[in-house]
């Protein structure tokens, strides 16, 4: 035992190393800035104490980033996954053109987000894009405008293009969790008479409940640490009304080059995504302990 057990450690050393050195090692240095005056271009800088994060609360911009990246994460998380859900059950009775349909699904996962940001800014220009001619061509003119220019729609539309993207990655582990539906269980509720609703509620929703966590996990995941898609397509406009606490913090370093004040927002955006994953990732075990 105590052999396995020291080749198990000989094994995660690299890893172990790799991660002190790539997170930890950077976090420490964050924390350390943000306690200090120090600038983006360099020079000398003075230990400031907690004077950053005092700026921090007093700033409104800052809670504007913080309140757009709360609605970002809730709204980022939620419409792919109950999106995907819906997709993958529907896909799952297809017989006809099946695999055709699926991997129009699974296409936008072969894209990065830059490349998806590019696509739906195209989609949504204010003269010529597609969206604002269909309405145009409906008879919905009066719907027409510069999505992406107009601060009441402009976050809606990154997270438009957002879930489009992360939807496919959902479909493909709930098809995958489809597989496990017990196909007795489903003859058996046939043959209670049980409706369409009955037979998700009690038969296809227990099965699918691991598939649930690991879609949440990678969601939630993703949409804190999301920045390219944000950058690429307002970057943090109209007004703010997009700036998310990342390109907060980007933008104070590499626009008003200051280190010292951009990593005391890192650190509130690292303290912030640590307590909600763990938050989640001790509920989901207190979830599978009880099941």
């Amino acid at each position: 035992m105590k052999h396995k057990t020291l080749w198990a450690w000989i094994f995660l050393s690299l890893p172990l190393a790799a991660y002190t050195i790539i997170v930890f090692v950077p976090a420490v240095i964050s924390f350390s800035d943000s306690m200090t005056n120090a600038s983006t271009l360099g020079g000398d800088s003075d230990f400031v104490g907690f004077a950053n994060y005092q700026r921090l609360f007093g700033d409104e911009a800052f809670w504007s980033s913080l309140r757009v990246t709360v609605v970002w994460t809730v709204v980022a998380v939620t419409a792919p996954v109950a999106l995907s859900l819906l997709i993958a059950v529907m896909l799952g009775k297809l017989t006809v053109l099946g695999k055709f349909v699926k991997t129009m699904f699974f296409l936008p996962l072969a894209l990065s987000l830059v490349v998806v940001g590019q696509v739906w800014m195209w989609l949504m220009r204010p003269d010529n894009g597609l969206i604002n001619i269909v309405l145009q061509a409906i008879g919905l003119g009066d719907l027409a405008r510069p999505w992406l220019a107009d601060s009441g729609t402009a976050l809606a539309a990154v997270l438009v293009a957002w879930s489009w993207q992360q939807i496919a990655l959902g479909v493909i582990i709930f098809l995958a969790g489809l597989t496990g539906v017990s196909a007795d269980l489903s003859e058996a509720a046939k043959l209670d008479g049980a409706s369409h609703w009955q037979h998700f509620r009690h038969v296809t929703w227990p099965a699918l409940n691991p598939a649930l966590i690991v879609v949440m996990s990678l969601a939630l995941i993703n949409a804190l640490k999301s920045f390219d898609i944000v950058y690429v397509m307002t970057s943090g406009g109209p007004f703010r009304t997009t700036e998310t606490l990342a390109l907060f913090s980007y933008r104070i370093a590499f626009t008003n080059y200051d280190a010292g004040y951009s990593s005391a927002a890192v650190v509130i955006l690292f303290l912030l995504t640590t307590a909600i994953i763990g938050t989640f990732f001790w509920w989901t075990g207190r979830k599978g302990a009880q099941q």
